[in-house]
């Protein structure tokens, strides 16, 4: 249950960053642009999104260190296994399983890291430049973001030590869409096209 839950959480955060951070920089482009159109310009003259780019950068970097803990859970990260794929199952499942806690522990070590530099600059009057928010603030990403990709390490391992499978991100799959003999069926159709 708790599982689900961060699950979902972790994709509503990347989706609802990466979509408020493309109607942000739609709206500013929108409003850079409109001094030439007499129609637009009046609608979008006192608008005042000078901090936009700054949120923007800002909700990207939060969106990538959530969005490779999500990677790593969902197996869509990329990885070169062409040497690991030659050894028998004895080794190669000791060399994932070795890799994916070299990937914990780093993770932790960055978190670990980072947390400490929050806490260090936690007290301190420092402040973005436009949207002028805390810094510590901004940076909290780097040990939440961590912390998580860490134990999405672990779950993978631990998954992987139980079942000798990894998650795998098929790129060929398209929700909704089955594939019956070479054919693609759209189920709610019913037909093959």
């Amino acid at each position: 249950m708790f599982l689900r839950i961060l699950d979902r959480l972790e994709e509503i955060l990347i989706a609802s960053l990466m979509a408020a951070a493309t109607l942000i920089i739609f709206v500013a482009v929108v409003q850079r642009f409109a001094v030439g159109v007499p129609l637009l310009y009046p609608l979008v003259y006192n608008i005042n999104l000078t901090w936009a780019q700054e949120l923007c950068i800002y909700m990207f970097i939060w969106m990538a260190k959530f969005g490779a803990a999500y990677g790593v859970r969902t197996g869509i990260h990329v990885g070169v296994d062409v040497l690991v794929n030659m050894l028998d199952q004895t080794w190669r499942k000791r060399v994932i399983l070795f890799a994916l806690f070299c990937g914990a522990l780093f993770t932790a070590i960055v978190g670990t890291m980072g947390a400490k530099f929050v806490i260090e600059l936690y007290p301190t009057d420092q402040v973005s430049p436009d949207l002028e928010i805390p810094s510590w603030l901004v940076y909290l990403c780097i040990p939440l973001g961590s912390y998580l990709m860490c134990f999405r390490f672990l779950q993978v391992a631990w998954a992987y030590y139980w079942t000798d499978k990894l998650p795998h991100h098929d790129q060929t799959h398209v929700e909704g869409v089955e594939m019956l003999d070479g054919y693609s069926v759209d189920p709610h159709v019913g037909g093959a096209r």
